[in-house]
């Protein structure tokens, strides 16, 4: 007779997170917990970053997999696991099955970035992509559940799990246990639970906060009973992008956080990109998303001069969507622009634009002529420059000396 998969719905104690801890002991990497001067700056707040990106499989989703996985039967490991995840747990559990020789099956969205599905075949699991995000695929896993018998691996709304992610609190407060506050990225709950337990344990005065992708808000719906609509069906924090928080999760958020706020994917984006330039850490966007929410506006006062501690809770981002990020944080500072410009389509045109351009050290990139698709006279056409700079006063030093020249330029925005 085949077995269904029992919902444990008690909520780990300190006391099991601190097992876990003696559990995981030399099978995580003790991930580095550091000061940030030039974010603190930044920041207005005494910033500290958790470095969970440099777990073997770039996340903290390795520490609730491996303690999951440790509680097994030897009957339940015999039969196999199944997970569905987005990446990071996939990963996560792929990479400890194959340490520890248990079988496994993870179901993944169809549209999961590609180094995470590789990475995860990579680790010996069988991979089925089904479903446009965990959700549905979470319906295909109980359904493989029912015809091979398999013991599921809940990403995040299980005991075992939620107590694993909670060591990282342990070892964030044993190197400083005078934080003022934690900012935690919420997708479907595990991280903050685990943390949120152990931070309260070790220190009652300690608040922590969520963060959501105002992409996927469901987390902070359910917390403050509201209906708010999600911004769009795409993300650049899939790892957070989950519709259904777990039940066990949420109630342990509700008794231990104390706020949950949503970051803009602008502002995710900002946060990938200052880790990477600022910090030389590569985060992907569910794990920059604590650092979105410190840099908003609205949280400046609320964070103000307080030490904060920060998760960075990945790094596998797709390198195509990286270096698309990086491009962009560098237009959206001024330092890579695009110029249209009118000009008659004659021999040396070019050339007198491009050396104007070097003579105020402006550095062009990319050339593209319009002469078909455009308004203007048959022996014109639109030019576009994409030109690196230093700054933005230099963009506009660029700007000045085309138009004191006779040009009609303009910048065409992102």
């Amino acid at each position: 007779m085949q077995s269904q998969p029992k919902p444990n719905r008690a909520s780990p104690s300190f006391q099991d997170i601190q097992q876990a801890f003696k559990n995981l002991n030399g099978s995580i990497v003790k991930t580095p917990f550091q000061h940030s001067r030039t974010l603190s700056g930044l920041c207005g707040a005494d910033v500290w970053l958790k470095f969970e990106n440099h777990q073997f499989t770039a996340s903290f989703k390795e520490r609730g997999a491996l303690n999951k996985l440790l509680s097994l039967s030897d009957e339940e490991k015999a039969r196999g696991i199944i997970a569905m995840s987005a990446g990071n747990h996939a990963q996560g559990v792929a990479y400890h099955c194959q340490r520890l020789g248990i079988p496994a099956t993870i179901i993944m969205p169809r549209y999961t970035p590609l180094n995470k599905v590789r990475h995860t075949r990579n680790f010996g699991a069988t991979v089925e992509l089904a479903g446009d995000n965990v959700d549905e695929s979470y319906a295909v896993a109980l359904e493989r559940i029912k015809e091979k018998d398999l013991v599921l691996v809940h990403p995040y709304d299980d005991p075992e799990v939620i107590a694993g992610q909670g060591t990282v609190a342990i070892e964030m407060l044993e190197q400083h246990g005078d934080l003022d506050a934690l900012i935690v990225p919420i997708g479907g709950g595990g991280l903050i639970s685990g943390i949120s337990i152990a931070a309260h344990s070790l220190n009652p005065d300690i608040k922590v906060y969520g963060v959501q992708s105002d992409a996927y808000p469901f987390a902070y719906n359910n917390f403050y009973d509201l209906s708010l609509a999600p911004t769009g069906a795409a993300t650049i924090a899939e790892g957070i992008a989950v519709k259904s928080p777990g039940k066990l999760t949420m109630d342990i958020i509700r008794k231990h956080v104390s706020d949950i706020v949503l970051a803009p994917e602008k502002e995710i984006e900002r946060a990938v990109a200052l880790l990477a330039s600022v910090e030389k850490t590569v985060a992907e966007g569910a794990g920059a998303a604590a650092l979105a929410a410190l840099l908003s506006p609205e949280n400046a006062s609320r964070f103000a001069s307080r030490k904060v501690g920060l998760i960075i809770c990945g790094g596998n981002i797709d390198e195509r969507i990286l270096a698309f990020v990086m491009l962009r944080s560098l237009a959206r500072d001024g330092r890579l622009i695009r110029i249209r410009l009118e000009i008659t389509d004659v021999p040396g045109e070019l050339a007198r634009i491009s050396d104007m351009i070097a003579r105020c050290e402006g550095n062009i990139v990319d050339v593209a002529h319009h002469r078909v698709f455009s308004a203007l006279s048959i022996k014109s056409a639109d030019l576009d420059l994409t030109v690196e700079t230093r700054d933005s006063a230099h963009k506009d030093q660029i700007m000045q000396t085309i138009r004191e020249a006779g040009f009609q330029a303009r910048l065409l925005d992102l």
